[in-house]
């Protein structure tokens, strides 16, 4: 029996010698045998109703922190767009992110996708095993395109995303060549003029009670001296184009200006020979060029036409785009009707200082290096010269370079 007053027993206090597990203990108000269960209630739904908007103001304080945004795509294209290295960044699936047009010149990237099996491969690793790597990829020529000795590097970016840079080292060790042969082919070619100038001024010097013949010697020596100028020009020429990267200065060059200049610095020399110049094919091309050399080029490919072609021929220049295993080219081809080449001719054609037809260059004041020019010229844009010909039927050269979007700003 309980007393007036008593409490009925909890039975779920038992006490700690029964043996029975006490209840599990919970933070929150103590409790308050007086409370009525109605109150206990509300008191219940205020704490919740407060921890609720803790958690909320929890919430909204961290989504209030600023988010950096993604990288967008043209970001990444104009990041490596300043690299004068072939680069790119290739993604989780090996998909494209972003290349720079060196890459595509390179070899690189070829449409939307790594070019070359073995950077693939090296890509595949650095994304597996999270770490850096290098190789050596040795190019092959196409499209009339030099070979390429490449030095790569792949820099793991994070996401599975990896970063290639490639560094052709080939570039190096063909201008060294190149120099080297030059000198060889340039003090023979300078003997040639300065030799035949002191023979004939000898000459002047025995026949100076002869002015008929005097006459005719002092034209042979204006002709020797006119023909040791334009060499040393085309050598100075060549110098410079060797000393000065193309790419460093190039920029998208309206195509249509570049070949109406060229036609009118060559239509003394075509009116000559009464050769007609003519334009022909696509208008309101681009590509991606140093302006001054391109005109260059040009000039020197119409001069060979005019110089190797019959009297009253003609001369056309032709503008066309061409896409080509997924890039975009445009081509510059310039076409006549002369004398042609020979299979073995055409073969070397692009040599320094070599003339399929000597006495007609000698004639002509042809130096040798017109065409050697064009091709220093392609081969520094990432482009390519190549030649058609047929004897008596005439040849065709055509000069291909990167094509540019028209309009873009700098264009020259």
């Amino acid at each position: 029996m309980r007393t007036a007053g008593e409490r009925p027993a909890n039975p779920w206090r038992a006490a700690p010698s029964a043996g029975l597990p006490g209840p599990k203990v919970t933070s929150g108000p103590p409790y308050d045998p007086s409370m009525s269960p109605l109150a206990a209630a509300a008191l219940g739904v205020v704490l919740g109703l407060l921890a609720g908007a803790a958690v909320m103001v929890a919430l909204l304080r961290r989504s209030a922190v600023p988010v950096a945004p993604a990288v967008e795509p043209h970001e990444l294209d104009a990041v490596i767009g300043v690299l004068r290295s072939a680069a790119a960044i290739v993604g989780r699936h090996d998909e494209l992110l972003a290349a720079n047009p060196a890459a595509e010149r390179t070899g690189l990237v070829r449409g939307t996708r790594i070019g070359l099996p073995a950077v693939l491969d090296a890509v595949r690793a650095c994304r597996r095993d999270d770490q850096d790597g290098v190789l050596n990829v040795d190019v092959p020529g196409r499209l009339g395109r030099p070979g390429a000795q490449l030095a790569i590097r792949t820099v793991a970016l994070g996401d599975e995303r990896v970063f290639v840079v490639a560094d052709d080292r080939g570039q190096a060790l063909r201008a060294a060549e190149s120099a080297r042969d030059f000198m060889m082919n340039a003090t023979h070619e300078l003997k040639t003029p300065i030799g035949a100038i002191s023979l004939l001024a000898e000459a002047v010097e025995g026949a100076a009670d002869d002015p008929d013949a005097v006459a005719h010697f002092a034209g042979k020596i204006s002709s020797e001296a006119g023909r040791l100028a334009a060499l040393v020009r085309q050598i100075l020429a060549l110098s410079i184009i060797q000393g000065r990267p193309a790419l460093a200065s190039a920029l998208p060059t309206d195509v249509d200006a570049r070949v109406r200049d060229a036609i009118e610095r060559c239509q003394t020399l075509a009116d000559g020979r009464e050769v007609s110049l003519t334009v022909s094919g696509q208008s309101g091309l681009t590509v991606f060029a140093d302006p001054e050399q391109l005109g260059t080029a040009i000039v020197n490919l119409i001069q060979n036409a005019i110089q190797y072609s019959e009297v009253k021929a003609r001369v056309v220049v032709t503008t066309k785009a061409v896409t080509d295993e997924g890039v975009d080219w445009v081509d510059i081809a310039v076409s006549d009707n002369g004398i042609g080449l020979s299979p073995d001719d055409a073969a070397r054609v692009f040599e320094r200082f070599f003339r399929a037809d000597y006495a007609r260059s000698r004639a002509t004041g042809g130096t040798g290096l017109g065409l050697s020019i064009v091709q220093e010229i392609a081969e520094g844009h990432g482009g390519t010269i190549s030649v058609w010909s047929k004897p008596g039927a005439g040849s065709t050269f055509t000069l291909r370079l990167p094509a540019t979007k028209p309009g873009e700003e700098g264009q020259a």
